[in-house]
């Protein structure tokens, strides 16, 4: 059964040029033109992922984006930003908000519908079979779980990815650069910005990473040895 991709944008000819990659791509686009069209097509609990335009009117995307993560249902939800806008402090914004990736438009449907696969393979928990200790964290990444001090931890797909970047690779100085090819998995035109806003978070889910991930200025970031 294919995927079924929600496509949030209040501009009808970009709307219908994302679904039609999409469904090239095998994929089953849902769209919506409004903030409030989208949170009620959620409902059902099918969609494996949303393409989130910022601008609209109805509940903007970033009102939408806040909205999802309160949500126990849909907190895990993939969500990749669309926006026109320039200023990287919006950007940044919409990923401390919870959305896993954005595009500035205009864009490439090709590169998005590749964000969308890279996005999805995660969240399908395509991992190897192994579990890795750190600490009292532990990180099955074959059932996609994450355990803190014994009590489930709920992060999403970047999230995860970049955790087992750090947990795999301890000890060893890893470059924002060298994150965002790993754990992004394609070609990144955005900023390493990224990188940083998703630590924040993974320190702030597990209070030991605020001191376990040392920030290494104009070099990167390492996970101590425990």
């Amino acid at each position: 059964m294919s995927q079924k991709i929600m496509v949030v944008d209040d501009e009808p000819d970009l709307t219908r040029l994302i679904a039609h990659h999409l469904k090239k791509a095998g994929f089953e686009p849902v769209c919506a033109s409004s903030g409030n069209e989208a949170l009620r097509g959620l409902s059902g609990g099918e969609i494996a992922l949303m393409i989130l335009d910022i601008m609209m009117p109805g509940g903007n995307g970033l009102q939408v984006c806040r909205q999802i993560r309160k949500n126990a249902k849909t907190v895990a939800l993939p969500i990749i930003l669309l926006t026109a806008l320039d200023d990287e402090s919006d950007k940044v914004l919409g990923l401390e908000l919870g959305a896993d990736d954005y595009m500035t438009k205009p864009f490439s449907p090709k590169e998005l519908v590749a964000r969308v696969k890279a996005l999805l393979r995660r969240t399908t928990h395509e991992e190897s079979d192994h579990v890795y200790v750190y600490r009292d964290i532990t990180l099955d990444m074959n059932r996609h779980e994450v355990r803190a001090k014994g009590s489930p931890v709920v992060l999403r797909a970047k999230e995860f990815s970049l955790l087992a970047q750090f947990i795999i690779n301890k000890g060893k100085v890893l470059t924002r650069d060298a994150l965002l090819q790993s754990v992004w998995g394609y070609e990144y035109y955005g900023t390493t910005r990224t990188v940083d806003v998703h630590i924040r978070r993974l320190r702030t889910k597990i209070p030991i990473l605020a001191t376990a991930i040392e920030t290494l200025p104009s070099l990167g970031y390492k996970l101590l040895d425990p």
